[in-house]
């Protein structure tokens, strides 16, 4: 039986112009969030706290800028934005006081988890991550596009700006740059191991191919889960996910991550 979900702490993080949204989960956050492309900390749901209490580690997450309650982003999005994401974590890091840590990203969130390089980083978990831009998710940027009317009211009870964010991503990705920037075969054969990478076998955005894809090229181990899911196994197949990354974590790495001591 696990232990009861701790509750959350929120904070404001001031990086210069920026005030980023954040939340903690247990004491000594160790499991770092990055959300996808239309997330925020609230649309992580319950996957945070319950992470916290399966694994024994306090868990960090923060909206980047113009996501959630963050400070607001400008259009349109420069097309390596996810480079840029991942160049400034180690601030991030910084100014939320983490040291050694997992990463744990989702789509988006999964790609700048696995371009991050700082020395505290242990190991990666990449949930549906993309390395290279597939028609599968072209077609399915698309097509919500071309619904946004109905997506907007779901996105505005978690983001101050609705409109901007969902420009800021959609817009990019269908830019005719965008494969071009996207394309990781450089940064995936330079990204330290270990890493997990939770793929959702009914994904909408993306294949397996993207897995496979960094798998052939990190300089370290990566293992590869197939869930039944689409493209969020985290939230559709929770204990599946939960499961596969305590597994990761307790096999090789929960040794040299700080425990909370609010479970």
């Amino acid at each position: 039986m696990h232990a009861s979900p701790p509750a959350h702490a929120t904070r404001v993080l001031t990086l210069g112009d920026m005030a980023l949204e954040a939340a903690t989960w247990g004491d000594t956050p160790s499991l770092v969030l990055l959300h996808e492309g239309l997330g925020s900390i609230s649309l992580w749901r319950d996957f945070p706290r319950h992470l916290a209490a399966r694994t024994g580690l306090g868990v960090f997450a923060w909206s980047r800028r113009g996501y959630g309650g963050s400070s607001p982003a400008k259009l349109p999005a420069p097309l390596d934005y996810m480079q840029r994401e991942a160049e400034l974590l180690p601030r991030v890091l910084d100014a939320a006081g983490i040291g050694r840590c997992v990463l744990i990203g989702h789509s988006d969130g999964g790609t700048i988890a696995a371009l991050a390089r700082d020395e505290r980083i242990a190991a990666r978990v990449l949930i549906a991550p993309h390395f290279f831009v597939e028609d599968v998710s072209v077609t399915s940027i698309r097509a919500i596009g071309e619904r946004y009317a109905e997506l907007r009211p779901r996105l505005a009870r978690h983001h101050r700006d609705p409109d901007t964010i969902f420009r800021f991503w959609h817009d990019a990705w269908l830019d005719p740059g965008f494969p071009a920037a996207l394309f990781l075969d450089e940064p995936c054969r330079s990204m330290p191991g270990p890493a997990l990478v939770l793929q959702g076998s009914r994904d909408q955005y993306g294949t397996l191919a993207q897995a496979h894809f960094l798998a052939e090229r990190a300089c370290g181990p990566v293992e590869i889960a197939v869930l039944d899911a689409a493209h969020a196994p985290h939230l559709e197949a929770p204990e599946a996910s939960l499961d596969a990354i305590g597994r990761f974590l307790s096999e090789q790495y929960i040794s040299c991550i700080p425990k909370t001591s609010a479970l």
